[in-house]
């Protein structure tokens, strides 16, 4: 089918193009700058169109509208559609305003957008022709029946362009149903242009085809624009209504009112929405038990409701209803579906439980107690183990004394009646009880003429017991004096039989008497009085002394009670003072406070009488002065200034009845502000004060003491380790230790102690007391004084040929040999001189010639201090004189390596003998 578009005048065209034309020339004017962009003739929503550079014509622009509301500009220029546009000309322009808030500047941009079509270049006729047969070609919406039975090929409708009349065009489609999925589907004629359809579809499948139509010349051309054309479905009523679920479940409480909502039921259709095809009705089928009607649908939303209140759970506990779904709606060529629903009726507590019987007798033993005496059973139809089922009981009346309680059993939900409170025979015989009984749930229905609880009566017969003695009450008491006569009796605990109410045949025995005051009469229960009875004794509370009786009748059978003794005051006791030493500061005070105390009762006590004992010496009475303050207490003032110190007053304080007691109080006289002054330290005012140490005081004693003990346990540990090892040259002296000689002129032979050292003469077979090595050998007017390191040493003579001497270190083990001039004569001296004597000497000396050492302007050894030797040679009868040369071999000067620089100048000359 051909569209032929209407022809326009060109006249029209004319006054439109110039329209145009003086719109963009009126922009242009006031544009900063123009931009062209080529754009197709349909433009989809949120599309990019293309990109204008705004900062050559505004670069403080802070605001960027657009006068096209289809058209949206960003900052960075970017151009995006809002709407979909479809450009029915072929220019299309708009203007983008910029502008800055600040200085009211604004600027525009002429946009233009152009779209072209494809001009096959030919003869200026053939354009001519072809410009006036240009129009527009919009086929009919077409619609396929779904599912249609054909026959195939369907023709669905034609499609023909105008520019058919003056040349040859081809037809052809493209889309889903042609080249896409479902292919095949659609095609058209080329030569034609009849569109048809080759099987049937199914619109719940493909609501419709969306294709593309082209008509173009054998040789390529396209005189029109693609065209859209829109294939609907139309829908066949092919598919059932289905319910959601295939059996629907609800519950729905018994004795509900009509219109209780309870569920609701839902189907779905494919076909399309908002037809007939999908319109549903509902409806109930049928009901199981079908009497009475109970339950209604409504027919369009599928709520089912209650049609009437008379649902009773306890006949009939659950219904099933069919139901039915039919599109159409309802009507009677439409599609159906039916479903089954099962409504549960719930159980609500509109059955009261009923005793089975009216009344219940039963019985009990006296004086038992949590034992069961009966169980009741009540009927309700409610569901069973559910709070409208179970019982809740409870007595009503003659439990006043609570004897009873009834429970109930939660398996058989029977009422169980217990006895918690022992019965007594004697004052009652038989009980008679009211008991009801409700639900655990409230009742549902309202309570009319009938009571909403059901009652029993219980009649309960107390059985007698042969009980034995009766202590009551528990306590009983009689009233005696402090301090009758011993020997006095009195009545004591009385016990009965229940049975006879008598006391004949009990015997009595005393359980506990803390302080053994009275004995038990075995028979009569009276007590005797063997001690004197104090009330103001330890432990006596209130003035009541309690005894434990134990009563026991003839076959053994026992009870306890307890007799309390009052007893009653006598004035026995005189006022004291309890606080027997008071301070009085002199120096901010003159008096101090006394108080009173009397143990009797107040009857025999205040007020008081205060006074100095007339017993006491004239000094007393003429220093102290009383001055009664209350009934219990008065003051004490000194008078003609006494010193200070301790003083001792007799003070007696009478009752109201004429007892006294004379308290002797010592009062000290001190010179402090507050009491505890005096009472802190010690002050020899005060004449007999004691020494008292504060905390810190004792402290710094004890840590003294530690510290003592610390210095005499380091002092003996060092002298234990000094005589357990030897003793050894510290290693600055030890590298020190070199032979010295060049004593020229003869004298005694000598030996010299230094710190540290041991002495031994050469040829003596004991240490020598001077105790550091060393050893003065004379040989020929020569005296030779040699330093050995080491530690302790032991000297042993060799009586052997040329007199040669060995001495050993017991520290090192090596050995030192001291070669007596090769045969010359040693003689030996003992040392003469203590070591005191030599340290003292030494020490001074010594010293001088160290620090002669680098005292020359030119830091030079001194030249009397360090002198070199040169080696004497092999066979002299005096030996040489080097440092080195007293041994033959070099074993054990290793410690020439490690000199202080003091002795490096010394080391070199030995070394270079």
């Amino acid at each position: 089918m051909a569209a032929a578009r209407p022809t326009s005048s060109p006249s029209g065209a004319l006054c439109r193009q110039l329209l145009l034309t003086l719109t963009i020339l009126t922009f242009a004017c006031d544009a900063c700058k123009k931009v062209t962009l080529h754009v197709p003739s349909k433009l989809d929503a949120e599309k990019f169109v293309g990109r204008v550079n705004l900062k050559e014509c505004f670069k403080s622009a802070n605001l960027i509208r657009s006068s096209d509301p289809d058209f949206q500009i960003l900052e960075d220029g970017s151009v995006y559609t809002t709407n979909a546009i479809l450009l029915s000309s072929e220019k299309r322009n708009f203007t983008i305003l910029l502008s800055n808030t600040e200085n009211q500047e604004e600027k525009k941009i002429l946009v233009l957008l152009e779209h072209q079509t494809k001009v096959l270049k030919k003869s200026h006729s053939k354009e001519k022709v072809l410009r006036r047969a240009k129009r527009r070609w919009a086929p009919i919406p077409c619609s396929v029946m779904e599912n249609s039975l054909g026959p195939f090929p369907l023709f669905l409708q034609q499609i023909q362009s105008d520019t058919a009349q003056n040349y040859t065009i081809y037809y052809s489609i493209r889309g889903p149903g042609v080249d896409r999925e479902p292919k095949n589907l659609f095609y058209v004629e080329r030569d034609s242009g009849n569109l048809f359809c080759t099987r049937p579809v199914d619109r719940e499948e493909y609501e419709s085809f969306e294709l593309i139509a082209f008509a173009t010349t054998p040789d390529g051309y396209t005189p029109e624009l693609p065209l859209p054309l829109v294939i609907k479905i139309e829908d066949e009523n092919d598919n059932y209504p289905i319910f959601t679920e295939k059996t629907y479940i609800f519950k729905v409480a018994e004795n509900s009112r009509v219109g209780s909502t309870v569920g609701q039921v839902c189907a779905t259709d494919k076909d399309e929405p908002d037809t007939m095809h999908t319109r549903l009705k509902y409806s109930i089928l049928a009901q199981l038990p079908a009497s009475p009607t109970l339950f209604s649908m409504h027919p369009t939303t599928g709520v089912i409701t209650t049609s009437s209140s008379q649902l009773d759970r306890e006949l009939i506990d659950k219904y099933q209803l069919k139901i039915k779904v039919q599109d159409m709606d309802g009507q009677y060529f439409g599609l159906q579906t039916t479903s089954t629903c099962i409504i549960h009726i719930e159980d609500v507590n509109d059955n009261l439980p009923m005793f089975t019987r009216t009344s219940y007798v039963t019985s009990v033993e006296e004086n038992t107690i949590n034992v069961e005496i009966l169980r009741v059973t009540v009927e309700d139809k409610d569901l069973i183990n559910t709070a409208n089922w179970r019982a809740n009981y409870t007595i009503l009346k003659g439990n006043e004394n609570g004897n009873f309680k009834i429970v109930t059993d939660p398996k058989t939900n029977e009422g169980i009646l217990c006895v918690v409170k022992s019965l007594n025979y004697e004052e009652r015989q038989q009980v008679n009880l009211q008991i009801g009984v409700i639900n655990e749930a409230p009742y549902s229905r309202e309570v009319s003429s009938r009571s909403a609880m059901s009652t029993a009566a219980v009649t309960v017969n107390v059985k007698n017991q042969d009980e034995g003695p009766e202590c009551s009450p528990a306590l009983q008491t009689v009233r005696i004096k402090e301090n009758v006569p011993v020997r006095t009796t009195s009545n004591g605990y009385k016990a009965y039989d229940p049975e006879t109410s008598s006391s004949s045949g009990i015997r009595y025995k005393k359980l506990k008497d803390p302080k053994e005051w009275i004995t038990v009469d075995e028979n009569s229960g009276s007590i005797t009085i063997i001690k004197s009875l104090d009330r103001e004794a330890e432990n006596i509370k209130n003035g009541i002394y309690n005894v434990t009786v134990l009563a026991t009748d003839k076959v053994g059978r026992t009870c306890t009670g307890t007799l309390g003794i009052i007893l009653e005051d006598v004035n026995d006791n005189g006022p004291s003072i309890p606080k027997e030493t008071v301070i009085i500061c002199k120096t901010v005070m003159s008096s101090t406070e006394i108080v009173a105390v009397d143990p009797d009762e107040p009857i025999n006590g205040p007020p008081f009488d205060f006074s100095l004992d007339s017993a006491s010496d004239s000094d007393v009475q003429r220093t102290w002065r009383l001055t009664k303050i209350n009934d219990t207490a008065a003051r004490l003032s000194y008078q003609n200034d006494p010193p200070f110190g301790s003083y001792i007053v007799p003070i007696k304080v009478t009752d109201r009845l004429g007892q006294s007691l004379v308290t002797p109080l010592n009062v000290i006289l001190c010179d402090c502000v507050t009491e505890n002054d005096c009472t802190s330290r010690v002050s020899p005012r005060t004449g007999n004060g004691e020494v008292k140490l504060g905390t810190w005081a004792i402290l710094a004693i004890l840590l003294g003491i530690a510290l003592l003990f610390c210095i005499l346990f380091t002092l003996v540990c060092g002298v234990s380790q000094a005589a357990k090892q030897p003793k050894v040259f510290p290693e600055d002296l030890a590298q020190q230790n070199l032979i010295v000689s060049n004593t020229e002129a003869p004298g005694d032979d000598k030996v010299y102690c230094t710190d540290g050292f041991t002495t031994h003469i050469v040829g003596s077979s004991a240490q020598g007391v001077c105790g550091t090595v060393g050893s003065g050998v004379k040989t020929g007017g020569q005296e030779t004084i040699e330093l050995v390191k080491g530690g302790h040493q032991t000297l042993e003579m060799s009586q052997g040929a040329g007199h040669h001497h060995t001495l050993e270190s017991s520290r090192g083990g090596g050995q030192h040999t001291l070669d007596s001039g090769r045969g010359g004569h040693v003689e030996t001296d003992n040392c003469r001189y203590t070591y005191s004597e030599w340290h003292n000497y030494t020490q001074s000396h010594l010293g001088e010639k160290v620090q002669l050492c680098n005292q020359d302007d030119n830091h030079k050894h001194a030249q009397d201090y360090v002198l070199t030797y040169n080696y004497e040679g092999k066979g002299s009868v005096a030996g040489s004189v080097g440092c080195c040369s007293e041994q033959e071999e070099e074993d054990g000067l290793e410690f020439l390596d490690h000199l202080e620089p003091k002795f490096k100048t010394l080391a070199e000359a030995c070394i270079k003998r």
